[in-house]
Parts: C-alpha cells; structure tokens; sequence
C-alpha cells in the first residue's frame, strides 16, 4: 500500500478527540510487537488495537505519541524507509511519507524514541500509557520518567501523574462509528456466509478439521484477513467443551455439530456460533434443547435496547433457560430459586455475551459505580445462550452430550437493535433446509 489511507481524517478526528478528554499531558501508545512462532517464522502480523484505532499504521515497531493541551500534537515513530528490507519483506512507509499519509504533525524514526521522549515529557502533569501489561515497557517507562527527573536541577518537571491509558481509550472504543459499524457488519456477513457453507457441506464420516477448512476458506475467499479467534468445531460430546480448539475428531452420524467462528474484516471481528445436526436432521432430543436455545436467545435479543441495563439480557436468558432445564427434567424445584441458587450453572456456566470490536471480547467496563451500565446505541455485543449436557446422575440418557450454543453479534442502536449476523441460518427450518442443499 502507498496511497494515503482513504480514513486518514478519521483517525485525525480520533486523536483530537483523545487529547480533548486527556486536557493536559503526554499519550504514549506502542503497536504489538512481532511474536516468533518458530526459529526463522513469525505468526502473521496484527497491530495492537488501541495502536490501530488511534492510527490506522500497520506496521509493526511503531509507537504513537498525544500531546494535549493548548496546542495539541501527535507524533508518530516507525521504522525507518529501506529498499533492502522491502526486497525481502514488502513496503514500509517510513517516517516522511506516513506523516504525510497518516496526517501526523511529524514522524521520526523508531530508533529515536529514547531521546525524544524525555523531551517531549518535560514540563508535562501526567503520562498516559499501559501499564502493568509488559514488563520490558514499564521498564523504558520509568527510564523515560527518570531521564527527565535528572534534570529537575534545569527547573524541568516530570510527570508526576501515571494514568492507564485504557481508561479513555476504552470509553471511547466501546461506541462504534459510521466506518468501524461498516467493516462490522462485513465481518458478521462474511462469518454467516461462512457458517451457511459449513452447513451446506456437513456430512457424516468427515472430520471437524475439514470443517474448519471450509470455514478458513470463506474467510479468505471473501477478504477477511483471518479468523478473529481460534475457531471451535466441535462435534458431539466436544460441544460441551467450552474452549474446544483441537477440532481433529471424526463426525459421527446422529450428533450434532456446535462452530463458534468469526472472521476478521479489517481488524473487527465477527463472532457467531451455530449448532446443527451432522446428518442434516434434529432428531427429537436435539430439536427440544435447541429450541429452548433459541427462544433464550431471542428473549436476550429483545433486550437489547437502549436504556436496559447490560445484565439485562443475561436475566432473560437464563430466565427461559431455566424454564427450559425444569421442563426437560433435568432441574426440580421453582424457576426463582434455581435462579437464585445457580443451579442452573450445571448446565449453563458462562454469560449471555460480551462487547465486540477491534478485539472479540472488546473494551469496555460492564458496570459504573458498581452497577451494570446502561446500554447506549453504537455499542457492540453478542447474545449467546447456551445449554451443556454431559453425562451425570439425574441425566436422562437421550439428552446425555448435547451441547448447543447460538451466538449472535447485536448492535445497540436509538429503535432497538440490528442483529448483524442475521444472515446466518438458525431456526431448525433454516438450517435443515441449507443442509438438504
């Protein structure tokens, strides 16, 4: 790439925004470094997410500097431009163009962090950075701090102020704009077509890594840049693993299949998750839990609105689940009580969903002064509900390993709500007519 991003404003608009709410004081955010997966090979490369928000760069080695207050600034440090490098490893902007292209008020090279910072730190109240997160980078923190301090006797001040940078940053990441709801709703639309082609291909005798191929597939096939988290494909007895990855079993016929899979679109992730039957038929057992899935589900969904507070699809969910436990026998006694109790967390022992975004399990507090916050429209989550069955006393034997999850990604918005994974089949009709296909 060597045109200027097409968002360049937009991420200008971020940072002044930024600075606006920091009044005073020094932002330093760095990108994620490179992991090594194996001697000479690295894992594919992805920007840290507050980096990436605030910047749009890339790059990896790369750090990004907010200076507030009456004449804000922002500055970036990258590498430097080299042809050599760029034979080997593709294009890099370098210092003088990403300036330009990326709308920085200057741009240095990365080897010049170290001096630059103490200077750019003198005289400022409070630094704003993470904290706690990696060793190696409190470390040059504190040699920043302390290289201003050794010139106290200069009448230079140092911050006296070391703020979590997450506490503005994810404020503002939790309420998605016009561009971030666009790369989105195609993360959510190339997953569900990903889960559609899954179903349509299932059949008895294959394997859940085959599966997952279909699914990488039409991650790539579509321009997502990669799975937004491990994907699970589990069958049978493995949908009833939460976590389940290793996703190398065979699928046996009368079982059903539980994926929970998203792509990456352009950093943002999809995040849906599908359970049907391997054969292409609920049997009875099967469809009773599933429906009870699914009614928990929308009972979740309609309550996301604005002005409900975050818990409150969790409460309806569970809610009907519980219901449902009692009518499949596999709990006793009155719905408030189970509640109340947790028994119910037997068979359901996670939460009803989580914020969405840049990350899968995005930023963003659930709960202000210590009570679940109110939900506002341009906020992201999934509904998820979900029942776990495993073999155990008091277990009827035709429920024994069913496992079933559905999962949607649901944008808050001033009517109500846009389910943006809608494109993924889920009723019993749905999916039972894609896999006859």
């Amino acid at each position: 790439m060597t045109e200027s991003p097409p968002d360049r404003e937009l991420y200008r608009q971020r940072r002044r925004h930024v600075m606006r709410e920091m009044a005073e004081g020094v932002m330093v955010i760095a990108t994620a470094p490179e992991a090594v997966r194996n001697r000479d090979s690295h894992y594919p490369y992805r920007p840290d997410s507050h980096f990436w928000w605030l910047t749009g760069f890339a790059e990896p080695e790369a750090v990004v500097v907010l200076v507030a207050g009456k004449r804000p600034r922002h500055y970036l440090f990258c590498r430097e431009k080299n042809l050599e490098m760029e034979i080997w490893d593709g294009f890099r902007w370098g210092p003088k163009d990403a300036r330009a292209a990326f709308g920085f008020d200057a741009a240095w090279p990365i080897s010049q962090l170290d001096r630059r910072l103490p200077e750019l730190l003198a005289d400022q109240p409070a630094l704003h950075t993470r904290i706690g997160a990696e060793p190696a980078w409190d470390a040059r923190v504190m040699a920043w701090l302390n290289a201003v301090r050794a010139k106290a006797r200069s009448g230079v001040g140092a911050p006296e102020v070391l703020v979590e940078a997450g506490g503005i940053l994810d404020e503002m990441r939790l309420f998605k704009d016009d561009q971030e709801l666009a790369r989105m709703r195609r993360a959510a639309g190339i997953s569900a077509g990903a889960h559609r082609r899954a179903m349509a291909i299932c059949r008895p005798g294959l394997y859940e890594h085959e599966i997952e191929a279909e699914l990488l597939h039409e991650f790539r096939r579509h321009g997502a840049e990669a799975p937004a988290y491990s994907s699970i494909v589990a069958g049978g007895a493995n949908a009833c693993v939460l976590h389940y990855v290793f996703n190398n079993r065979p699928l046996r016929d009368g079982d059903l299949l539980l994926i929970d899979a998203g792509a990456e679109y352009g950093g943002y992730a999809g995040d849906i998750t599908r359970t049907f039957p391997v054969n292409g038929r609920f049997d009875g057992p099967q469809k009773e839990v599933y429906e009870i899935v699914l009614a928990a589900q929308a009972a979740a969904i309609a309550e996301v609105r604005p002005g409900n507070h975050w818990n409150a699809p969790h409460e309806a969910a569970v809610r009907v689940l519980v219901q449902g436990m009692k009518d499949l026998k596999l709990l006793k006694g009155r719905v408030d009580g189970l509640i109340e109790s947790g028994a119910f967390r037997r068979f359901y022992m996670h939460r009803t969903g989580h914020w969405l975004g840049l990350d899968v399990h995005d930023v963003g507090d659930y709960k202000i002064d210590g009570a679940w916050r109110l939900l506002q429209p341009g906020m992201t989550l999934t509904a998820e509900p979900g029942l776990y069955i495993r073999p155990d006393k008091g277990v009827p034997r035709r429920l024994e390993n069913i496992g079933i999850r559905i999962e949607d990604d649901v944008l808050v918005t001033e009517a109500g709500c846009e389910v943006l994974s809608a494109a993924a089949p889920k009723t019993v009709a749905e999916i039972e007519e894609v896999m006859r296909g």
